[in-house]
């Protein structure tokens, strides 16, 4: 049985830390070392970081930027964007991440997962789904930061990322990202339920409850931004993250799981 987690995702542009909505129009929300100091403080279950334009860009991982960011982190780190090989896999494990997540790679050679699963563990490899709107309004992964469709369901792909060899299953929702109106509840179910590693649900977190019902949809964890870098309903940019004994509470509540 795995760990519940709550876990900031938080995203990079050019050094920065930003906010989207619905991947569009990223907001400035501060720098990137002072949140992790902060989330240090906080006790975190791990954090996510994110590089929103490294692949759209044709840009490899900042490995010196990430190794500071890694050194300043007291909890598992995960970093995704603009990973294309095997050596910026060994080279992120090498400056202090603990795991990988690997998005628009795994779409056009699925093959990278299995190779660095074999060398690295599944456990450390995460693979990565973006899910938009098709215009006929059907569920379909995205590539390049939600711009472009592809031909694969949701289900169909996170079947396809776990026979490749991803330990988990990162899922997020184009459509709900940023809004905080709540997960993509049925997407959440979908995926969870044709898989067997577990899925982080990410995009559309408003309040914890939120993250509570995300876990009893089928989600081994729950992923935010918004809720973890703003505060009350003019959305101040404010760091913060629940205490042990809150989440702890959280996780034991019992959701409806509708």
């Amino acid at each position: 049985m795995y760990h519940n987690r709550l876990i900031p995702c938080l995203l990079l542009d050019n050094g920065r830390l930003v906010k989207t909505v619905q991947f569009r129009k990223p907001v400035y929300v501060g720098d990137p070392i002072n949140a992790v100091k902060i989330f240090n403080d906080k006790e975190v279950d791990e954090l996510v970081f994110l590089d929103i334009n490294a692949t759209r860009s044709h840009r490899r991982p900042d490995f010196a930027y990430l190794k500071k960011i890694a050194e300043q982190c007291f909890m598992p780190l995960c970093y995704g964007g603009g990973i294309t090989s095997l050596a910026d896999i060994g080279t992120l494990f090498r400056i202090g991440f603990e795991k990988v997540s690997i998005n628009a790679a795994a779409l056009e050679h699925p093959e990278l997962i299995g190779e660095a699963a074999k060398v690295y563990g599944s456990q450390s490899i995460v693979g990565a789904m973006d899910v938009g709107k098709n215009l006929f309004g059907k569920a379909v992964v995205k590539a390049l930061n939600g711009t472009r469709g592809t031909k694969y369901s949701p289900k169909e792909y996170a079947k396809r990322l776990e026979d490749a060899g991803a330990g988990e299953i990162f899922l997020n929702s184009v459509t709900q990202d940023g809004v905080m109106a709540g997960y993509d509840w049925e997407l959440i179910r979908e995926v969870a339920d044709c898989v067997q590693v577990p899925v982080i649900a990410c995009g559309g977190a408003g309040n914890l409850q939120d993250c509570r019902r995300a876990i009893d949809s089928g989600a081994s964890a729950a992923a935010a931004g918004s809720i973890f870098v703003f505060w009350g309903v003019n959305k101040a940019v404010l760091i913060n993250y629940p205490d042990s004994e809150e989440t702890a509470k959280l996780f034991a509540e019992s959701g409806d799981g509708e």
